[in-house]
């Protein structure tokens, strides 16, 4: 059984890494100013923040059923079957619409949700290659990922509130308030959403509670005091040299972790700005 692992630029996986990975990679579009572009296509990360940072109009989308169905399309005529990771379903329709095509390829195609994003999601189609590669069906590496998908957490802080008042997760007065405190949130993705967590006044303190929540999440959730069995994960949104002194506080605090660094999609930067930090912790698969 020849299986083809798909996924989508939410994961963090570029088009090259794809290519070298063996992981088919989906990019994901966004209208600015009214333009259609294709995250890690005709759009770079630097481009991105440029237009971002200068007032651009920016609104994410899903990628076009003929898209998906070309891609599936195609593998399908070298592969048995298609094992497709999309962004968690509580954070883009697209999961759902995947699901919805994939009733028509009788049962070749098998769209996972375990509602992972970003650097997690990048671990589960990393996972998923691995269980192809033993020969694991796609129908169970579907079962495996989903089962597991309470096995990991990201905490995210971010470096201002505009982002999160315009896409209306708090009001405006909410807003003013906390940027006249200089309150930085820091935010939870646990199972389907994007939610509150924690407040802190600066981003040392940030750091700490998501720091303190990790510790807490490994003994009492994941069961892996010492991170032996996790990965810890660390992204951001432009603010790489902050991601990496991030990341050797981190190896001090877990020196049996592996830990791995990457940007935070573009789908999650619409919504948080620049200036984030992040950190998740991932069970590592079982196989």
């Amino acid at each position: 059984m020849k299986t083809a692992i798909v996924t989508d630029s939410n994961s963090g996986i570029t088009q090259k890494q794809g290519e070298e990975l063996g992981i088919y990679v989906l990019p994901m579009p966004f209208m600015v100013d009214g333009r259609t572009y294709l995250e890690g296509v005709d759009l770079t990360h630097q481009e991105f923040y440029e237009k971002m940072n200068g007032g651009a109009d920016i609104s994410t989308s899903q990628p076009s059923p003929a898209s998906v169905m070309e891609l599936w399309d195609g593998l399908l005529k070298t592969y048995d079957e298609v094992v497709h990771i999309p962004m968690s379903s509580g954070l883009s329709s697209s999961c759902q619409t995947a699901m919805v095509l994939a009733q028509d390829y009788e049962g070749r195609v098998h769209v996972v949700d375990n509602h992972r994003v970003s650097v997690t999601q990048r671990q589960s189609a990393l996972d998923a290659l691995q269980l192809a590669k033993a020969g694991v069906s796609g129908a169970d590496i579907k079962k495996k990922l989903e089962e597991t998908q309470g096995d990991s957490v990201i905490y995210i802080t971010v470096d201002t509130l505009k982002y999160l008042k315009k896409g209306g997760r708090i009001t405006a007065a909410a807003a003013a308030l906390g940027t006249l405190l200089k309150i930085k949130p820091v935010l939870i993705i646990l199972g389907k959403k994007l939610d509150a967590f924690s407040k802190a006044r600066t981003t040392k303190q940030a750091k700490n509670i998501m720091i303190s929540a990790i510790q807490k999440d490994l003994k009492e959730r994941l069961g892996d005091e010492n991170c032996t069995k996790t990965h810890i994960e660390i992204a951001h949104t432009q603010n790489e040299e902050a991601a990496q002194a991030f990341s050797e506080e981190l190896k001090v605090l877990f020196p049996e972790a592996d830990i791995y660094l990457d940007p935070l999609p573009l789908s999650v930067a619409c919504h948080i700005g620049p200036g984030s930090l992040a950190v998740a912790a991932t069970r590592r698969l079982e196989q």
